[in-house]
């Protein structure tokens, strides 16, 4: 039996600018490889309501779970949320249980709850919140998607919070072989090896030295770690010095 899949859609204007180095996604491939289920597709949309509907609805009937980063904080630009109840259908509002999360928080910190953080209780009727033990303020999930903050340590906060309540698959093992060569020399063995082995996945990533050498990083992954050693050994007998 194949793995989940998962996908993520990073939301924010920021990221495309170019202004906001994202690190959600390196973070995220990492933890659902380690639960077993698969990352197929990232995808980044501006802060535009048509455009997270449409890709919130279009990942969300293509993938077992879909991750979203960005969003849903205080300010008029933090739509996620909205668009996320907009495209499932249902009414958003100041909930109860988020608000009384804030209120608990800022009554602590001695801070206002102000009408602008008071936006960040509006969750979709159908929601359930996603913990977050970093700033209190909550993600939700709904349907099958979990819709989360982007700033990078609640963001991996709230994976912590949600992973545990999925159904994984098995781990994905990887191991990594160095080659001293340029790729058009090692393309064909590489191909053949990799026809040799289906259920494995193996990539090749070129670097270029100081020097002026090339090489590459040779990457085989796949859930059998079996598999993934004898294809390493057999990738070692064929480039080795």
């Amino acid at each position: 039996m194949s793995n989940p899949t998962a996908a993520m859609l990073v939301i924010g204007d920021e990221i495309l600018s170019g202004r906001t180095r994202d690190a959600n996604m390196y973070f995220l491939a990492g933890e659902l490889a380690k639960v077993g289920i698969d990352l197929h597709e990232v995808r980044i949309v501006r802060d535009d309501r048509e455009a997270i509907v449409v890709a919130v609805q279009s990942m969300a009937g293509t993938y077992d779970h879909v991750f979203t980063s960005g969003g849903i904080g205080p300010t008029h630009d933090d739509i996620t949320a909205d668009c996320v109840a907009l495209a499932f259908g249902c009414e958003i509002d100041v909930r109860a249980d988020a608000r009384a999360l804030l209120e608990a928080h800022y009554a602590r910190t001695g801070a206002e709850l102000n009408a602008a953080r008071l936006r960040m209780a509006r969750i979709p009727d159908k929601a359930t919140l996603i913990d977050n033990p970093v700033s209190v303020a909550p993600g939700f999930s709904i349907g099958n998607v979990h819709v989360m903050a982007g700033v990078p340590s609640v963001f991996q906060a709230m994976v912590a919070s949600v992973l545990p309540t999925l159904t994984g698959g098995a781990p994905l093992i990887s191991e990594t072989l160095r080659i001293d060569r340029g790729e058009g020399d090692i393309a064909g063995p590489l191909g053949a090896l990799a026809e040799a082995y289906p259920a494995l996945s193996m990539g090749s990533y070129p670097f270029q030295l100081a020097s002026g050498q090339y090489g590459a990083n040779i990457v085989i992954r796949g859930a059998d770690a079996a598999l993934v050693r004898s294809a390493m050994d057999k990738l070692t007998a064929l480039f080795k010095a």
